[in-house]
């Protein structure tokens, strides 16, 4: 086995527990195998950087995805503790939920379906990909050596369509079924913290939000509002006496669309600071509170919030916090954060290889991908404890000039930190020594470290 970094094995020492002593030994190999993996993620493109393409037992790191006994959620609790710790000490915990679509085929593969590709797929054009559908929830935090804010996945989970559960016992579950099963858990987690969720219009559903805030320390939601959306100002005072059923909602308001185009409504301009990755950006805010109703369904008390862009460049929208005490300028800033969430689904499919794994047996599966998620996370916390000593590298160039780093150096940084120290090494003792210039040397380290 070969000897690995000690910063490595602090890092990743309180997932220890999680797994056997025979097990973990695997899969310290496993995780350090797909950080220094240039191109594929499988076990095998794992082992080969790891010097270990002669491993006659080869089948027994494969045996750690596939048939190990060992929980996917525990690992996620300690991942989120140790991301809390190192950047979320104090404050509120803002969370991005999203999903994504992996692409794969196989009639192996039993919870493969046909979705919309997002990539593709606009307004005015559907696009199918055949593939698996995970949902993942981020901290969207602050990393004080980049100074933006980037989406690190800790929580993954796999949301079969609706096919897959048509031959099974098992009831089919929604997209806010699992949003609420997560979101619980993670409420478990942090029982004491102020947790705030930021989706898109998927989650704009009633019963979803109105769960989420009958807990004891709710869970609030931002999410996107139809215009068109039916509010009522809140339930009167019951008279004494008044027989039936209580009033759960008051008189009709006009809807946003038509707030939006009445003259007599007030806008305040505000610059939101990062606005989607493009910096501050000045635009028109007009809120207000309601209640969300449909009928059948619980009344929701919200905040909404209409944004217009005064240059035209963007259509308006509207808003929904269901923390009604938060102001509109702190709701959008909330929002656009989601942004990152879409960022990250990007970077681990350039830098850490998702769609590139072939694992076919289900349990297998349905750990690869989010362990590949955990991993931007991983790696991320690897690069602050260097960057906590010295600047991290930026590599640039005449056509890409850049202040701070971004993923790629900070994953070319920490394959760096790995590759070159002392004692970590794959070769025997007696190999010749092979003398190298130095400027060819730098050209081998960099184009090695920054391989996707």
């Amino acid at each position: 086995m070969p000897i690995l970094s000690k910063d490595y094995l602090t890092l990743i020492a309180a997932f220890a527990p999680v797994f056997s002593r025979r097990v973990w030994q695997h899969v310290q190999v496993l995780l350090m195998g797909a950080i220094l993996a240039p191109g594929q993620r499988t076990v095998t493109a794992m082992l080969r950087v790891m010097g270990l393409s002669k491993e006659r037992h080869f089948q027994t790191y494969h045996r750690v995805l596939n048939r190990a006994v060992w929980s996917s959620l525990e690992v996620s609790r300690i991942l989120l503790g140790i991301l809390i710790s190192t950047f979320a000490r104090a404050g509120t915990i803002v969370l991005g939920l999203d999903e994504t679509i992996e692409r794969r085929w196989g009639a192996k593969i039993k919870a493969r379906g046909i979705y919309r590709d997002p990539v593709r797929s606009s307004r005015s054009h559907f696009v199918k990909a055949s593939g698996l559908r995970w949902m993942s929830l981020m901290l969207l935090v602050r990393i004080p050596w980049v100074e933006k804010v980037w989406a690190l996945p800790f929580l993954t989970v796999l949301a079969p369509s609706e096919r897959y559960y048509q031959d099974r016992a098992r009831g089919h579950k929604k997209l806010t079924d699992w949003a609420r099963q997560m979101l619980l858990q993670v409420r478990r987690w942090l029982p004491m913290r102020k947790l705030v969720v930021v989706a898109d219009s998927t989650y704009a559903a009633i019963d979803l939000l109105w769960r989420l805030t009958q807990l004891t320390n709710p869970v609030y939601m931002v999410t996107r509002l139809r215009l068109d959306a039916a509010l009522y100002k809140p339930a009167p005072p019951r008279v004494p006496g008044t027989r039936g059923r209580p009033r759960v909602k008051g008189e009709r308001l006009p809807t946003l669309k038509q707030v939006l185009q009445d003259s007599k409504t007030k806008w305040t301009e505000v610059t939101v600071q990062d606005w989607y990755g493009r910096g501050p950006t000045t635009v028109e805010l007009a809120s207000g509170t309601a209640v969300w109703y449909h009928t059948g369904k619980p009344p929701v008390p919200i905040r909404w919030v209409l944004i217009r862009d005064p240059a035209g460049k963007f259509k308006s929208k509207a808003l929904l916090c269901t923390d009604r005490s938060a102001t509109p300028v702190q709701i959008v800033e909330w929002f656009v954060r989601r942004w990152r969430v879409e960022v990250t689904f990007q970077e681990v499919r350039a830098h850490l290889g998702v769609e590139t794994q072939r694992q076919w047996s289900d349990l297998a599966i349905i750990r690869t991908t989010p362990a590949l998620l955990g991993l931007f996370s991983l790696v991320t916390l690897f690069a602050h404890q260097l960057a906590e000593r010295e600047p991290l590298p930026v590599r640039t160039a005449t056509w890409y000039v850049k202040q701070r780093p971004t993923f790629s150096d900070a994953l070319a940084a920490v394959r760096y930190q790995l590759w070159h120290q002392r004692d970590f090494h794959t070769s025997l003792p007696s190999s010749d020594m092979i003398e190298i210039p130095h400027s060819l040397l730098t050209r081998f380290i960099d184009i090695l470290c920054y391989a996707a």
